[in-house]
């Protein structure tokens, strides 16, 4: 018997493993950029900041934040969890930004910012919010395996869904923060491989790695808030040419949209 529980849990790993790499691999969608002409991707690259506020604000609100409510303690409990997120990640970038200015005399710093080739703290803020978004993807992905297979594969779907958008919004902030596309497609993937260290905590700790998740829910929707808020809105701003502002505002409800029509599938 114990043979068999471990045949079938290893099987079990399995199933789950591939599911969280093809879940990975999404992050790689961004290789479509390396494609495109620099002029293309320029003009590209506001829709995609565009798209990314409203994933980002979409997934807080009607993902992260609603489910973790319903499953975590209180309620004032879980809006602390919120608000310390944002606070956190506020703390972090100002961290990231202290640490940039530190490492270079300030001519230099301001050179490199007149000409476009500064390598904004966002971008750093963007990959640590991703890697715990993507490490409860891993952890949710484990345990719906751990209750049955069909319900592994209905979540790993679901969460499939829901990257897509994401990861195509971060890949482009990602560009717009400064980083090459080979940088920016290569982090966005290690940041999405994170997601196989929450299957892995699944499968070793079980309940134990559970009964923290409604607070990291929480916690990654008050950065979220933040990195949508606090860096791409004002981003979003700089952009004055009409038609432009418009294209903006449709591609933020795009992606708003998406988040809200993804709760069908879930």
């Amino acid at each position: 018997m114990i043979l068999v529980y471990i045949f079938l849990m290893t099987l079990i790993f399995v199933y789950a493993l591939v599911s969280v790499v093809v879940v990975s691999l999404l992050s790689l969608i961004g290789a479509v950029a390396l494609t495109l002409r620099d002029s293309v991707l320029k003009n590209t690259i506001f829709v995609l900041v565009s798209l990314s506020v409203g994933a980002l604000f979409g997934d807080a609100f009607f993902h992260l934040i609603p489910e973790a409510f319903r499953t975590g303690g209180s309620e004032q409990s879980m809006a602390m969890f919120v608000l310390s997120g944002i606070l956190l990640f506020f703390v972090l970038e100002k961290f990231l930004v202290w640490r940039h200015r530190h490492g270079a005399d300030e001519e230099s710093y301001e050179s490199e910012a007149a000409h476009g080739h500064l390598i904004k703290p966002l971008g750093g803020v963007v990959l640590i919010g991703d890697a715990l978004h993507n490490f409860l993807d891993g952890v949710i992905i484990g345990a719906s395996y751990l209750v049955n297979v069909p319900v592994g594969i209905a979540t790993t779907i679901a969460v499939i869904l829901h990257e897509i958008p994401q990861e195509i919004g971060d890949f482009g902030v990602l560009i717009h923060a400064g980083y090459s596309r080979t940088k920016a497609l290569w982090f966005n993937f290690l940041s999405a491989l994170v997601s196989i260290a929450g299957l892995v905590a699944v499968f070793l700790l079980g309940d134990e790695v559970m009964v923290f998740i409604p607070a990291a829910l929480a916690f990654a929707a008050g950065g979220f808030i933040y990195i949508a808020g606090s860096d791409l809105v004002p981003e979003v701003h700089k952009t004055t040419d009409p038609r432009k502002s418009l294209v903006q505002m449709l591609c933020i409800l795009l992606g708003i949209c998406l988040m809200l029509l993804l709760l069908l599938v879930e």
